[in-house]
C-alpha cells in the first residue's frame, strides 16, 4: 500500500436529448445555460453521449454539439462519452476528433465504447457478432494515426497503404482515452486497452465494487499500475433540500429515462442479472444519488473513499425536465457538495504496484 494524492474532479454530463415533439432549439439553449453554470462554478468538464436512430428522444450528435460547447466552456474539458467506435470508419473518427481537440485548444477527452442497440448496428451494416473485433481494430487504427505512424491496414471496412495523418491532436501523445464497459469481459478490455474505465451510471454500487477488483487485477496482468491515471464514474445525481423533494422532482424523469433504457435493452448487457423493470424506489437503491446536499455528499464520499473514484461525471438533468429544476440541483451541488467532495489534494491509500 502507498499513499497517493488525487485531485478529485467533477464533470457534468450534458443531456443532448429532448423529448420528441419538444422545442429542440430551446432544449439545446438550456444545455448551454448548464454549461455556462459549470464553467463559472469551477467544474472540470462537460461530456455528451452518442446514439443513432433514437426514436424516443431527439438526440443531437456530439461533434457539432461539442464544437459549439467549445465556444462557451472556457477552460472546461470536452468529453465524448461515448463514441460508438465499432460503427464508424476509424479514419473519420481520427480526423474528426483530432480536429475537435485542435479547435478546443487541447481539451478533448476521448471516450469509446461498443454500444448495445441492435438497431444502430443494423443501420450501419455491422454484424453484432463481429463488433468486438471491429471495435479493437478501429481503436488501433485511430491511435496509430494519432501517433503519426505510417499505417498499413487491410480490413473489409478500411484500407490504408502507408498512410499517415497530417492533422494530429493538439494533446500529445493523444487525448485521454476512456472506455465504457458493462460486462466483466468488457471491464477487462478497458483495463487492457484504455487509460481509464469509464464506469457506467446504470450498474449498482455492489456490482461496480465487484468489477473494480476485476479491473485492477486485469491492469496488473497487462503490466500496468493497478490504479489508472484517473477513475471516472458516471452517476445520476439530483440534489434538493430534502430527499423527498429530490425524489419528487427527479423521479418522473429518471423513471422515463430508464424505461427507455429497458426498451432499448440497456439492462440486458449489465452483469448480475440486473433489470430496470422495477418500482422507482427499488431502481434507485444502491444506484442513483438523490437527496439533500448532506445525503448526496455522503454517498459520493463513499465512492471516493471506499472505491477510489476520483472523477465524478454527474448527470442532473434528463429529457423533459424544466431547466429551472435542473439548475436548482446544479446550484446545490456546486455550492454545498463539490467543495467538500473535491477537496484538493485528497489523500487516499491505494495499491499502485506493477
Amino acid at each position: 500500500m502507498s499513499d497517493i494524492r488525487r485531485h478529485i474532479r467533477a464533470s457534468l454530463f450534458i443531456t443532448n436529448q429532448a423529448l420528441v415533439g419538444a422545442d429542440v432549439r430551446k432544449a439545446f439553449e438550456d444545455q448551454l445555460k448548464l454549461c455556462r453554470a459549470v464553467r463559472d462554478g469551477g467544474w472540470h468538464s462537460v461530456i455528451v453521449g452518442q446514439h443513432f436512430l433514437s426514436d424516443t428522444f431527439t438526440h443531437l450528435q456530439p461533434i457539432p454539439f461539442l464544437a459549439r460547447l467549445a465556444a462557451e466552456s472556457g477552460e472546461l474539458r470536452l468529453g465524448i462519452g461515448i463514441s460508438l467506435l465499432a460503427l464508424l470508419n476509424p479514419v473519420e473518427i481520427a480526423e474528426t476528433y483530432a480536429s475537435l481537440d485542435v479547435i478546443s485548444g487541447g481539451r478533448l477527452i476521448f471516450g469509446v465504447g461498443l454500444g448495445y442497440r441492435d438497431v444502430e448496428y443494423a443501420a450501419f451494416g455491422v454484424n453484432t457478432a463481429e463488433r468486438v473485433e471491429r471495435f479493437e481494430h478501429n481503436l488501433e487504427v485511430v491511435l496509430s494515426l494519432w501517433r503519426g505512424d505510417i499505417v498499413d491496414v487491410d480490413l473489409p471496412w478500411c484500407h490504408l497503404e502507408r498512410q499517415h495523418l497530417a492533422l494530429r491532436p493538439l494533446q500529445q501523445p493523444r487525448p485521454p482515452l476512456w472506455m465504457a464497459a458493462n460486462s466483466d469481459a468488457a471491464v477487462k478490455r478497458a483495463a487492457r486497452l484504455a487509460d481509464s474505465w469509464f464506469i457506467n451510471p446504470h450498474a449498482t454500487r455492489t456490482t461496480i465494487a465487484r468489477q473494480l477488483a476485476i479491473y485492477r487485477q486485469a491492469r496488473l496482468d497487462a503490466g500496468k499500475l493497478t490504479d489508472p491515471p484517473e477513475l471516472p464514474l458516471m452517476r445520476e445525481v439530483f440534489c434538493a433540500p430534502t430527499r423527498a423533494e429530490a425524489l419528487a422532482l427527479a423521479g418522473p424523469y429518471l423513471a422515463q429515462k430508464y424505461g427507455v433504457y429497458a426498451s432499448w435493452g440497456q439492462d440486458k448487457v449489465l452483469p448480475d442479472h440486473d433489470s430496470f423493470i422495477r418500482p422507482l424506489d427499488d431502481l434507485t437503491s444502491d444506484r442513483f444519488v438523490l437527496g439533500s446536499p448532506e445525503e448526496c455528499l455522503s454517498e459520493l464520499l463513499d465512492w471516493r473513499d471506499q472505491l477510489g473514484v476520483d472523477h465524478f461525471v454527474i448527470r442532473t438533468d434528463w429529457a423533459g425536465m424544466p431547466i429551472e429544476v435542473a439548475m436548482g440541483s446544479l446550484r446545490l451541488l456546486t455550492d454545498e457538495v463539490l467543495p467538500i467532495l473535491c477537496e484538493v489534494p485528497y489523500k487516499r491509500s491505494a495499491t499502485s504496484s506493477r
